[in-house]
């Protein structure tokens, strides 16, 4: 039986207050096609959400994810019961959804850590860590790089200050979790009433970490591909586990491509140098392409800013502002927009 307090509830809980109520408190540990399970004092209950919750809830991040708090009935004499309410999220990790349609996909709830989960081999992806990154700012958690695969890189040095470059102050840890090494470092994060996820592309190792904190072999792993040193994507659901040693981690499925939902101030928040080079141009409204006097085109020019990293900036933000048009006009009408919007630049 596990105790609410190992779930983070103590923590989650303080300084809140709960009206009170007839329903019991529960963790969500898993959900799929709309059935839930959620951990409670009682044990596990396989779970839906009320008629009336499901009909009064319009958008999707109303809805219970993977590590909410929700209130809920537990069903006379079964192991079952109907979600009432979630309770206010302290933070959370979204994307936006496959496809054409504006929606949230709802990663995790109530993270306080996130792993950001990237191989040391040819899989390593700056552009792709400032995608993560600008997600996991927006979500509310705090982001800590963690690098695998250490006994696959030769260069480790190199690329622990490429990462540095693009997040200044992010906590980065280099591990090789299939030896065990490094893994130590962790539990800094790690520790009773505290949740941790873990989000990265396919193969990067992120089940293989799940299993040595668990200290057994939960998730499935695969071998790396030797053609291009990815290991391939096992895990297809989020999952949270209670760790023997203390504290919760949520494991996700691997994304290859990560679509953003956020605003331009997160995607901001990655490029910081950037938005500083930008406060010194001569015109307050600087493009950046060809007016004078302009501070970021001068630093990309004499080496100080990193060309790759500005188009990346470019895209983000290109990318943040669409979502918010999406949000605000629907999906045609901003459409149009950005495609007024860029064609305007390049004239």
């Amino acid at each position: 039986m596990v105790e609410l307090k190992q779930l983070g509830m103590e923590t989650f809980l303080k300084g809140r207050q709960i009206v009170e109520t007839s329903y019991e408190i529960g963790r969500v540990s898993f959900s799929s096609n709309g059935l839930y399970r959620v951990i409670a004092a009682r044990g596990e209950v396989q779970s839906r959400v009320s008629g009336k919750f499901y009909y009064e809830t319009t958008v999707t991040r109303d809805f219970p994810c993977v590590g909410d708090w929700v209130l809920f009935e537990p069903l006379p004499g079964e192991a079952k019961g109907i979600i009432h309410d979630v309770l206010e999220r302290k933070s959370l990790l979204s994307r936006h959804g496959a496809g054409e349609k504006n929606e949230e996909q709802l990663i995790a709830a109530n993270v306080d850590t996130v792993f950001l989960v990237s191989a040391l081999n040819q899989d390593f992806n700056l552009r792709r860590m400032e995608r993560y990154l600008t997600q996991v700012y927006q979500s509310g958690a705090n982001p800590v790089f963690l690098l695998t695969k250490k006994d696959l890189c030769e260069d480790l040095d190199e690329k622990l200050k490429a990462v540095e470059s693009i997040a200044f102050g992010v906590p980065t840890l280099a591990i090789d979790a299939l030896h065990n090494e490094g893994l130590v470092e962790l539990q800094a994060y790690i520790f009773e009433g505290q949740t941790v996820s873990l989000i990265g592309s396919s193969g990067v190792g992120k089940s293989t970490i799940v299993n040595q904190l668990l200290g057994q072999d939960f998730q499935k792993t695969q071998a790396v591909r030797e053609e291009d040193a990815r290991g391939r994507h096992t895990t297809t659901h989020r999952e949270l586990f209670v760790l023997p040693t203390g504290g919760v981690v949520i494991d996700t499925p691997g994304m290859r491509e990560l679509q953003l939902w956020t605003g331009e101030e997160s995607a901001r928040a990655v490029f910081d140098e950037i938005e500083a080079l930008s406060e010194k141009c001569r015109f307050r409204d600087c493009e950046h392409r060809k007016e004078p006097g302009c501070a970021v085109r001068e630093a990309i020019e004499s080496g100080e800013l990193d060309q790759e990293r500005y188009q990346s900036y470019v895209k983000l933000q290109r990318e943040a502002a669409f979502v918010e048009l999406k949000e605000k006009y629907g999906t045609s009408r901003a459409t149009r927009i950005q495609s007024q919007r860029f064609r305007k630049l390049k004239n």
